[in-house]
């Protein structure tokens, strides 16, 4: 056993640490696409399926509560949230719609879409990605593998590069928190901090 608990956590460890050398100036892009969206009232939409939807209601909460310091409520919204929604939605049309559906009544020109996906070929994401685009909002990937089919359809493509499920969300988790502090200190603190 704790052969296994050694190995999982080289494992995780090179993972992150090869996803952040590749993906740093893209993860400081991103959180610059954040921060001035949030400025110009616009929200950050976020979707994913299975653990990935439990990482996009995580850094919804991030953004909608807090993270480190006390500051104003951020617009960011999992799709994966209602139920009524989204089974409606699968039940009456097909599962592939049960967020593009949303993102056509609740998004706007100037919001960020964040589809995370482990594969980057849920039919579902992909969709979201598309009706995105359709409706005038900067689409986001954190992707794992190859990168799969959404690879090429998002404006910005964060990709963790190995084939196992766990330590692609354990790089996606590791991606979001790093947002969160940026997009803090670029909107609340940078300014307080310019002098020092």
């Amino acid at each position: 056993m704790e052969g296994i608990i050694i190995a999982v956590l080289k494992e995780s460890v090179s993972v992150k640490d090869d996803f952040i050398k590749k993906n740093a100036s893209k993860l400081i892009q991103l959180a610059e696409h954040v921060s001035e969206a949030f400025r110009n009232g616009r929200k950050l939409l976020i979707c994913g399926n299975g653990g990935s939807a439990a990482d996009a209601q995580h850094l919804a909460a991030e953004f909608v509560n807090r993270f480190f310091i006390e500051r104003p409520p951020l617009p960011a919204l999992a799709l994966s949230t209602d139920t009524s929604i989204i089974t409606s939605v699968a039940n009456d049309y097909t599962y592939n719609e049960v967020f593009s559906k949303q993102i056509r009544s609740l998004g706007t020109s100037g919001d960020i879409l964040l589809a995370i996906s482990t594969s980057g070929r849920s039919g579902n994401l992909l969709a979201a990605v598309r009706t995105a685009h359709e409706t005038g909002m900067y689409t986001v990937g954190f992707l794992g593998g190859d990168g799969g089919e959404m690879l090429s359809l998002v404006d910005l493509a964060l990709v963790v590069g190995s084939p196992h499920t766990p330590r692609i969300q354990e790089a996606h988790i590791l991606a979001e928190h790093l947002l969160c502090e940026m997009v803090d200190y670029i909107l609340f603190q940078s300014k307080s901090n310019s002098s020092i």
